[in-house]
């Protein structure tokens, strides 16, 4: 695995606090949450990032799913205090009970 550069470590660091935050409020707001995972491509980033709000099993995730979009617009907004805009804030978050890859 290649080093990463000066950028995308500063680009990893501003996700990971970011995803820490939202992790530690959902665990917090939301039923059944068990954790927070995020995937993206340097080179593509903002538009590649994808945060994951895992669940517990299938009955927390769907009384978690009308809630989806407030957690969007949160992430969304936090990203953009960090200066990074999301186009389209639907696209980055997501809730699963699928594990970590």
């Amino acid at each position: 695995m290649k080093k990463l550069s000066a950028v995308q470590l500063k680009q990893q660091a501003l996700v990971l606090d970011v995803a820490d935050r939202l992790e530690e409020q959902g665990r917090a707001e939301i039923p059944g949450m068990t954790q927070c995972w995020f995937t993206m491509e340097y080179h593509l980033f903002p538009s590649s990032l994808l945060l994951c709000f895992q669940f517990e099993n299938e009955q927390a995730l769907e009384t978690a799913k009308p809630d989806l979009l407030k957690w969007q617009k949160r992430l969304s907004g936090a990203m953009l205090k960090k200066g990074v805009i999301l186009k389209d804030m639907r696209k980055h978050l997501i809730f699963t009970t699928k594990e970590t890859r």
